[in-house]
Protein backbone atom coordinates (compact mmCIF):
# COMPACT_ATOMS: atom_id res chain seq x y z
CA UNK A 1 0.00 0.00 0.00
CA UNK A 2 2.73 2.40 0.91
CA UNK A 3 4.59 1.86 -2.35
CA UNK A 4 1.41 2.43 -4.35
CA UNK A 5 0.59 5.62 -2.45
CA UNK A 6 4.17 6.84 -2.81
CA UNK A 7 4.15 6.15 -6.55
CA UNK A 8 0.89 8.03 -6.99
CA UNK A 9 2.18 10.96 -4.91
CA UNK A 10 5.19 11.12 -7.23
CA UNK A 11 3.02 11.35 -10.33
CA UNK A 12 2.67 7.75 -11.44
CA UNK A 13 -0.61 6.75 -13.03
CA UNK A 14 -2.58 3.80 -11.69
CA UNK A 15 -1.58 1.89 -14.80
CA UNK A 16 2.12 2.63 -14.24
CA UNK A 17 1.82 1.39 -10.67
CA UNK A 18 0.12 -1.79 -11.89
CA UNK A 19 2.90 -2.32 -14.43
CA UNK A 20 5.50 -2.03 -11.67
CA UNK A 21 3.65 -4.42 -9.36
CA UNK A 22 2.25 -7.01 -11.78
CA UNK A 23 4.28 -6.73 -14.99
CA UNK A 24 3.39 -5.87 -18.57
CA UNK A 25 1.91 -9.23 -19.53
CA UNK A 26 -0.61 -9.36 -16.74
CA UNK A 27 -1.69 -5.72 -17.13
CA UNK A 28 -2.02 -6.05 -20.91
CA UNK A 29 -4.11 -9.24 -20.67
CA UNK A 30 -7.35 -7.32 -19.92
CA UNK A 31 -8.80 -3.97 -21.00
CA UNK A 32 -7.51 -1.47 -18.44
CA UNK A 33 -10.79 0.36 -17.75
CA UNK A 34 -12.53 -2.85 -16.65
CA UNK A 35 -9.51 -4.67 -15.21
CA UNK A 36 -9.64 -6.05 -11.69
CA UNK A 37 -5.98 -5.02 -11.36
CA UNK A 38 -7.07 -1.39 -11.84
CA UNK A 39 -9.51 -1.70 -8.95
CA UNK A 40 -6.84 -3.39 -6.83
CA UNK A 41 -4.29 -0.65 -7.47
CA UNK A 42 -6.82 2.10 -6.71
CA UNK A 43 -7.63 0.32 -3.44
CA UNK A 44 -3.95 0.03 -2.56
CA UNK A 45 -3.43 3.75 -3.15
CA UNK A 46 -6.47 4.66 -1.03
CA UNK A 47 -5.33 2.33 1.74
CA UNK A 48 -1.83 3.75 1.67
CA UNK A 49 -3.14 7.29 1.85
CA UNK A 50 -5.28 6.34 4.86
CA UNK A 51 -2.24 4.85 6.58
CA UNK A 52 -0.18 7.95 5.85
CA UNK A 53 -2.87 10.23 7.27
CA UNK A 54 -2.79 8.44 10.62
CA UNK A 55 -4.55 5.16 10.03
CA UNK A 56 -1.40 3.26 10.97
CA UNK A 57 -2.05 4.22 14.59
CA UNK A 58 -4.99 1.82 14.64
CA UNK A 59 -2.53 -1.01 14.02
CA UNK A 60 -0.69 -0.06 17.19
CA UNK A 61 -3.86 0.22 19.30
CA UNK A 62 -5.31 -3.16 18.28
CA UNK A 63 -5.02 -5.75 21.02
CA UNK A 64 -5.84 -9.41 20.74
CA UNK A 65 -7.94 -10.94 23.47
CA UNK A 66 -6.79 -14.33 24.46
Amino acid sequence: MMQAADGRKNGASYREIALAFYGTGRVASNPWKTSSLRDTVIGLVKGGRAMISGGYLQLLRHRLRG
